[in-house]
């Protein structure tokens, strides 16, 4: 088996200790680091689809995300600038008034390992914040919205219009998700997408760039 089958199987597996060694030794071996972080993409791939199809649980793909997550702070003087990013940028958060983050961080985290660099604005996020984010980023390419409460959804519906409204508006694709929300309602409120787990939201990014 090569070097590189071995760190995206260790990653697939979650072997979040094993992986930073391994990956070193692909290096060593003379492997290419682009290379490396392509299997380590197509490997949280697999797990994923996994996911979707109830094979695992959020446990399993959370330790995946984090062996991905140490296998990349190896890469990443390897890498040629930005190309830990290789999909380019996305920023993240929750809706204002909203301060759940369990889901937006395990987006963030597949996002991260199906090849993005994820600005991360936390919880409570007001609408200025992502507004202001993507002026100070114009290469951000995807905005992704969360909110967990039905009573958070109209800053979800405000934070979208505000986006909507803006200059910068045909270079971003906008991505909604959380407990409460539904196709119908990104699409009433002028949404790109919508996913309904974390694995269909790196999918769903990987397709808005392609």
């Amino acid at each position: 088996m090569s070097k590189i089958q071995v760190v995206a199987d260790a990653v697939a597996a979650g072997k979040a200790k094993l992986v930073g060694g391994l990956v070193q030794e692909a290096l060593d071996d003379g492997c290419q680091a682009v290379d490396v972080l392509n299997a380590m993409i197509d490997a949280m791939g697999v797990v994923g689809e996994r996911f979707k199809n109830n094979e695992i649980f959020v446990p399993e793909m959370l330790v995946a995300a984090r062996a991905m997550k140490k296998g990349v702070e190896v890469l990443k003087p390897h890498l040629a600038s930005g190309s830990a990013g290789v999909c380019g940028k996305m920023v993240i958060g929750t809706v204002a008034g909203d301060l759940h983050d369990i889901g937006k961080n395990l987006v963030a985290m597949m996002i991260e390992s199906a090849g993005f660099e994820v600005i991360d604005l936390g919880v409570d996020v007001p609408t200025e914040k992502f507004v202001e984010t993507i002026k100070a980023n114009p290469d951000v390419k995807i905005v992704g919205c969360s909110a967990l409460l039905t009573t958070t959804m109209p800053a979800l519906k405000a934070t979208v219009e505000a986006l909507n409204a803006q200059d910068f508006r045909g270079n971003i694709k906008v991505m909604v998700g959380g407990a409460p929300i539904t196709q119908e309602f990104a699409d009433e409120i002028g949404a790109d997408a919508y996913t309904a787990d974390a694995a269909s939201a790196a999918q769903k990014a990987k397709e808005l760039v392609a």
